[in-house]
C-alpha cells in the first residue's frame, strides 16, 4: 500500500487535493516543507511506530530462529554437497550421536596428525588449514574471509564513488514526516563489478570457479558477518542512536535485536539497508551461478541448459534490482522495517547461500539425472520470462505512480525498459490518511502482483532442476512462506492505517 505525499500542483491530484490532508512541498527560503498528515493520520502513525504485538513467535520464537537459521543452512548444504540432495537422518536412536559427529566432520574434520599439529590448529584463528582438512568442508578459512570481506569493501567503495540518481523516500513518521534522500547507483556498481570480476578471471588473477569450490567456507563467513553487523547496528542504535532514535521497542532485548532498533542507519551518504539488500546478496548469488557454470564447462566441456537457466535467472534478478533501485526507498523494507538481525543476517547469509540451492544441486549432480525434455526446458524459460515481465513492470508502475505524486519522476533508459512500465492517467483511491492507493495497471487486478510474479520466478528456480531433490525447491517454498507472512503483516498494518478504504 502506498504512503505517498501528494501535491496540489500535481495534475493527478488536483481535483481532490484539498479534501483530506493538505500536502505541500514548496520552497521557502531554500527549505522543503514536509508532508502534513491529518491529526487522525498522525495518531495512526504513532500507534504503528509503537510496539503493540509480537511477531515470529515473540522472544521465544526469535531465540529459536537465530541459531536455527545457521543450523538449517549447514544441514541442507551437507545434504546437497555430499548426498546428492537427499535428506539424511540417523539410522536409529543409537546412531544419533555418530550422526551428529558425521555432520560436524563435514563442516570441519581435523585429522589426527600428532599433538604438535593439533596444538597449532587450536592456536590458529583460521584452523582447518589446507594441509589438515578436506577441501570441501565449511570451516571459515582466511581465504574465505578475504573473498567475502573483499567483496563487501569493493561494493562499499563503489557505492561511495559511482554516479547514480538521488531518490527521495517516503515521509517517515518517526522523523516528523521528513523525506530522506537515497543514492541509487547500484546499476553502475553492478556493471563495474562485472567488468572487474571478468578481468580478474580472464587474466588469471582470480579464478571465479573458486567461489563454488569454497562455497561452504564462504557460507560460514557470511554467517559470522551477518551476526557481527547485526550486533554493531543494534548497539549503535541503542547507545548512539545510529539510524535514528530506536522505535517500536518491546523491552525484550533478544526480540528487539532480531527485529532491529533503528530505521535508517547510514555510513556517510550510503543507506545501510539499501546497500545490504542489493549490493551483497544478489551480486554474490549471480557470481555463484557464474562460478558453477564455469566449473561445469571446465569439467564436462559444456554448460547444461539447466545451469545456463540459473545464470539467466539470477542475472535478470540482480539487473532488475539494480536498474530499479530508486523503487526500493518506497518499499516496506526501507520505509518501515528496522535494520535488525532479520534483515541483516538474511541479506548477508540467507539469500546468497540458500537461494542458490538449485545451483548447488546442479553443480554436484550428474547432468543426466536432471536433464529436462525440450518442451519442459522451453516451458521453464517461458515461465521465467513472463513472470519477470510482470514483476518488473508491476514494481515500476507503483514506483512511478509514487514518484509522480512527489513530482520526482524522471524517465530512465536503464536496460531493459519494458512496455507498460508506467500507467498513464492512473486510477487511485484517496484515503482519509492523505495517501493515494494505486488501482490501475497490474494493481487493478491484484493486491500484490509483484509478489505473485516474484513467487513464480522463484518456482522456476526449482523447476529447472527436475524432481530429484526437494532441497532444490527450498527457495520457492521458503519464499512462499515469507510472502504470506509479509502480506499478513502488511494487510494488518494497512487495515489499521486506512480502515474501510
Amino acid at each position: 500500500m502506498a504512503n505517498d505525499s501528494p501535491r496540489e500542483s500535481d495534475p493527478l491530484l488536483a481535483p481532490k487535493a484539498k479534501k483530506v490532508a493538505k500536502a505541500v512541498e514548496a520552497k521557502k527560503d531554500g527549505e522543503e516543507v514536509a508532508f502534513v498528515p491529518t491529526p487522525e493520520a498522525r495518531l495512526k502513525d504513532l500507534a504503528a511506530d509503537t510496539h503493540s504485538h509480537w511477531e515470529f513467535g515473540g522472544p521465544f520464537g526469535v531465540t529459536a530462529m537465530m541459531p536455527g537459521f545457521p543450523a538449517l543452512m549447514f544441514y541442507l548444504w551437507i545434504c546437497l554437497w555430499f548426498y546428492q540432495g537427499r535428506f539424511i537422518l540417523p539410522d536409529s536412536v543409537d546412531d544419533i550421536k555418530p550422526f551428529l559427529n558425521r555432520m560436524g566432520n563435514h563442516i570441519c574434520e581435523v585429522r589426527q596428525e600428532g599433538r604438535a599439529e593439533r596444538a597449532r590448529a587450536r592456536a590458529d584463528l583460521f584452523s582447518c588449514s589446507r594441509s589438515s582438512r578436506h577441501p570441501q568442508e565449511a570451516y571459515p578459512t582466511a581465504f574465505a574471509f578475504k573473498m567475502y570481506l573483499g567483496l563487501m569493501l569493493f561494493q562499499l567503495v563503489l557505492a561511495f564513488i559511482m554516479p547514480g540518481k538521488t531518490q527521495k523516500g517516503l515521509p517517515v513518521p518517526s522523523l516528523n514526516y521528513k523525506t530522506l534522500s537515497y543514492r541509487c547507483n547500484a546499476l553502475s556498481c553492478f556493471y563495474v563489478t562485472l567488468l572487474a570480476s571478468s578481468t580478474l578471471h580472464l587474466t588469471g588473477l582470480f579464478d571465479l570457479t573458486q567461489i563454488i569450490d569454497h562455497f561452504g567456507e564462504l557460507m560460514s563467513v557470511s554467517m559470522i558477518v551477518g551476526f557481527t553487523l547485526s550486533f554493531l547496528v543494534y548497539f549503535g542504535a541503542i547507545f548512539f542512536h545510529w539510524g535514528g532514535k530506536p522505535i517500536r521497542m518491546s523491552g525484550w532485548p533478544v526480540y528487539d535485536f532480531f527485529m532491529g532498533a533503528s530505521l535508517n542507519p547510514q555510513i556517510f551518504n550510503v543507506d545501510l539497508k539499501m546497500w545490504q539488500e542489493v549490493r551483497i546478496p544478489w551480486v554474490l548469488l549471480f557470481h555463484i551461478a557464474i562460478s558453477a557454470a564455469l566449473k561445469q564447462y571446465q569439467t564436462i566441456g559444456y554448460v547444461t541448459p539447466n545451469l545456463a537457466f540459473m545464470v539467466l535467472a539470477t542475472g535478470l534478478y540482480i539487473n532488475a534490482c539494480a536498474k530499479g533501485e530508486e523503487c526500493i526507498p518506497q518499499t516496506i523494507d526501507i520505509f518501515y522495517e528496522k535494520d535488525g538481525f532479520m534483515l541483516t543476517f538474511w541479506n548477508f547469509a540467507g539469500v546468497p547461500f540458500t537461494y542458490s540451492y538449485s545451483i548447488i544441486y546442479l553443480h554436484r549432480t550428474d547432468a543426466s539425472v536432471y536433464k529436462l525434455s525440450s518442451p519442459a526446458t522451453v516451458g521453464v524459460f517461458g515461465l521465467l520470462l513472463l513472470s519477470y515481465y510482470i514483476f518488473d513492470t508491476a514494481n515500476s508502475q507503483k514506483s512511478n505512480f509514487r514518484m509522480e505524486l512527489q513530482n520526482e519522476f524522471v524517465p530512465r533508459d536503464a536496460f531493459p525498459q519494458l512496455p507498460w512500465r508506467r500507467v498513464k492517467n492512473p486510477k487511485y483511491i484517496e484515503t482519509k490518511h492523505g495517501n493515494k492507493l494505486l488501482i490501475s495497471g497490474w494493481w487493478g487486478y491484484l493486491r500484490k502482483p509483484n509478489y505473485t510474479a516474484d513467487f513464480f520466478q522463484s518456482l522456476t528456480w526449482g523447476l529447472c532442476t527436475g524432481w530429484s531433490s526437494p532441497i532444490a525447491y527450498f527457495y520457492p517454498v521458503w519464499f512462499f512462506i515469507v510472502l504470506v507472512q509479509r502480506c499478513s503483516r502488511d494487510f494488518t498494518k494497512c487495515r489499521a492505517k486506512y480502515a474501510e478504504e
